[in-house]
């Protein structure tokens, strides 16, 4: 193998190593000429890869900007029923009696007629003292009845009257309230309540205990009593079921935005997990240059003006293209002169970078070339090729002869 060295050849023979694992070697703008000379010889160089940089999906990742939210809907404060409403509380006790609960009544118990009688005594006892505005001697009268007769709904409704004359409308609310545990048709028992309702500015209440006491038994006071509160009432009634309505377009816009923002992380984390990943990167080992590129002394090989002029020779661009092919055919241009020397151009471009030269003792492995591991040099003088010229010639001489 005249001219050619076993450096040479296995130098040769990593580059083709390193184009077949990384074609995109052939697409550097460095090595157009060389591609140019394998298109000539009717060779066909693999497409670029459209491969993104290891920053590109960073880069993506740090500029994504989602849509801006709109602003989170702020709660609206909680209204009191009565907050935007302007009501006429005329006639409304501003410091009623204490309320406390209804009392458990035996109302069950069987009364004898003896205290049917007496107890009807007290109550026209009572009725008369109310006619008098003798109220607490009323309230007295109308307990001593209560007590020979528990179970008599009327007598509750009835002190009930009495306790709105004394401004006690707790007290009314508490004892028409057992009268209708009693009897829950009582008439005289809602209209009264209704009553108390209204003193204490309760205006819906007032208004349905008074409807009660209308549509069970028509009364012209009561039927007044509620046309004085109907006006507050409706106010309020209306003012409700706009704040229900209100409440409810609210919590519908908390779960469309809970519902939302969910969608939204989702085709974040989507977008974020289905982003392009970068392709493993073509490693030329300790000494080479990172990214996919080539090492800087196989680039430096093609800046020589010669071997850019060789791979302009068909003949030249025919062997390269057939020893690319495969390797082995490098044998059939032994004896060609000028595809041995640019073998041996090509070789010396490689100097430095760790592979023994012919002659040599094996060196240290060839680390930087890419695609490979370091390969240990070959001892001196390999069988078949002609030790290295030691003439002023250097080694840019040899094969030329």
């Amino acid at each position: 193998m005249s001219g050619l060295t076993p450096d040479a050849i296995n130098k040769l023979k990593l580059f083709i190593q390193a184009v077949e694992q990384n074609p995109d070697i052939l697409n550097l703008p460095e090595l157009k000429f060389f591609k140019d000379f394998v298109e000539n010889a009717g060779g066909l160089i693999p497409p670029k890869c459209s491969k993104p940089s290891t920053d590109a999906p960073k880069t993506e990742k740090s500029s994504f900007k989602p849509e801006p939210s709109a602003p989170e809907p702020s709660a609206p404060e909680e209204e009191s029923e009565e907050s935007d409403l302007e009501l006429d509380n005329e006639g409304v006790i501003a410091d009623p009696d204490p309320e406390e609960p209804v009392p458990d009544v035996a109302t069950e118990q069987e009364v004898s007629e003896e205290n049917i009688d007496k107890s009807n005594d007290k109550k026209r006892e009572a009725i008369h003292a109310y006619n008098d505005a003798k109220y607490d001697e009323a309230v007295s009268a109308y307990s001593e009845a209560i007590l020979l007769n528990p179970s008599s709904a009327l007598l509750y409704a009835k002190r009930g009257q009495v306790y709105l004359q004394l401004s006690k409308p707790n007290a009314c609310i508490r004892d028409c309230s057992v009268a209708l545990k009693i009897n829950p048709d009582s008439a005289a028992a809602y209209k009264f309540r209704g009553r108390a309702y209204r003193l204490l500015g309760k205006w819906e209440e007032a208004a349905r205990d008074l409807r009660n006491a209308c549509k069970i038994d028509f009364d012209e006071q009561a039927d007044e009593w509620l046309k004085e509160v109907t006006p507050n009432a409706r106010k309020l009634e209306e003012h409700q079921r706009k704040y229900e309505r209100k409440r409810a377009e609210r919590e519908l816009r908390e779960k469309q935005e809970r519902v939302r923002r969910a969608r939204e992380e989702h085709a974040k984390a989507a977008a974020s997990n289905a982003g392009p990943q970068p392709e493993a990167e073509f490693d030329f080992g300790a000494g080479g240059a990172p990214g996919g590129g080539a090492p800087p002394d196989f680039m430096d090989m093609f800046n020589d003006p010669e071997l850019a002029a060789a791979f302009k020779d068909p003949e030249m661009i025919a062997a390269f293209s057939d020893i690319t092919s495969n390797p082995a055919n490098i044998i059939k241009y032994q004896n060609n002169p000028k595809v041995m020397a640019l073998i041996t151009k090509m070789s010396s471009k490689f100097g430095g970078m760790g592979g023994g030269m012919g002659g040599m003792p094996g060196m240290g492995g060839m680390g930087g070339f890419p695609g490979m591991g370091g390969m240990g040099g070959f001892p001196g003088g390999m069988g078949g090729g002609p030790p290295p010229s030691s003439g002023p010639g250097g080694p840019d001489d040899i094969g030329l002869d």
